[in-house]
């Protein structure tokens, strides 16, 4: 029996969100914005997707590399308040990672500053073979030593037949099937947006037939989001679409990674296909509503009442 149903691996940042009365196209260099609302919230692929699957549930350790500041204390302290076990005891010299999220009153479009520091230095050295002996191991995106350590677990789970979600990021995706073969073969489930789908590919074919080329690539279970349009998803021989119910839309920082663990999540507590989905979609709306991508996670039950609601289809085509 394992202790642990998933392992989490990937960064951990802090994000600070402004909001500005000024439509983001207007803004030029050397202008001086004013900012009508702030909100620091933590963030990152390892623990929006830790956090997602404790609260809904599931006993969750997480592998991620924080720096000595106090960025580091203060999301060891939430994770602790989620639940997650922290796997990873010795911090980088380098800072806890950063964002900052800027977005207009106006709309919906935001820029995003990314500062990735300590989560580039994950090594070997950071766990023990034992430590990987879970249920699940779900893959962020990773970058520099990082991902060459990703690899080496990658290939650990496939050699242990460890069940791994892969969900890399638009520029990990740029890589290519070839060059992200070892993931991609260690990948049971892998979930990406449709861009990240055709980057991955070098195709710009309907996400329909992009199925297929990646399936060719290991995964049993492929699902390509494109934000509020039409999802699509391949379990084996069959495919399906999915389309994601209208909400109020706050920001969507954080949408892929609570509808991933709710999808990872459904699917671990033996849902159908479809209910998984649709687990996976109800936690997405819901984050997506509010500022920080861990606001308003589900709990399950939560998120049973949600999928009752929301009544969402999920169609089987050939």
């Amino acid at each position: 029996m394992f202790k642990y149903d998933v392992l989490c691996i990937g960064s951990a940042t802090m994000d600070q969100f402004l909001t500005t009365k000024q439509e983001l196209s207007k803004i030029h260099l050397g202008d001086k914005i004013l900012v009508k609302h702030k909100e620091i919230h933590s963030g990152g692929g390892g623990t929006n997707t830790a956090a997602a699957l404790s609260k809904l549930g599931l006993k969750v350790k997480l592998l991620t590399k924080l720096g000595n500041d106090q960025d580091a204390d203060l999301i060891a302290k939430e994770m602790k308040d989620y639940g997650v076990k922290l796997v990873s005891k010795k911090r980088s010299r380098k800072t806890t990672d950063s964002s900052i999220i800027m977005s207009s009153v106006h709309g919906k479009d935001r820029i995003v500053y990314v500062n990735k520091a300590a989560s580039r230095e994950l090594s070997h050295l950071d766990y023990t073979k034992s430590q990987l002996k879970v249920k699940w191991i779900y893959m962020a995106s990773l970058v520099g030593k990082s991902l060459r350590t990703g690899r080496k677990i990658a290939e650990y789970a496939y050699e242990k037949k460890i069940p791994m979600l892969f969900n890399p990021s638009l520029y990990l995706a740029e890589q290519g099937l070839k060059n992200l073969k070892p993931l991609l073969k260690a990948a049971k489930i892998l979930i990406l947006n449709k861009e990240e789908a055709q980057a991955l590919t070098k195709s710009k074919r309907h996400q329909k037939e992009l199925l297929g080329i990646i399936q060719k690539s290991g995964p049993e279970i492929v699902i390509i989001t494109d934000g509020p349009k039409k999802l699509y998803a391949a379990n084996n021989n069959k495919a399906y679409w999915m389309m994601p119910p209208k909400v109020k839309v706050v920001q969507t920082l954080g949408a892929g990674d609570a509808f991933n663990s709710g999808f990872l999540a459904g699917i671990i507590k033996k849902y159908s296909f479809e209910d998984a989905l649709r687990l996976g979609q109800v936690n997405s709306s819901s984050v997506i509503q509010y500022v920080g991508t861990k606001n308003k996670l589900l709990t399950e039950k939560e998120a049973k009442e949600a999928i009752k609601k929301h009544r969402i289809k999920v169609v089987l085509f050939s």
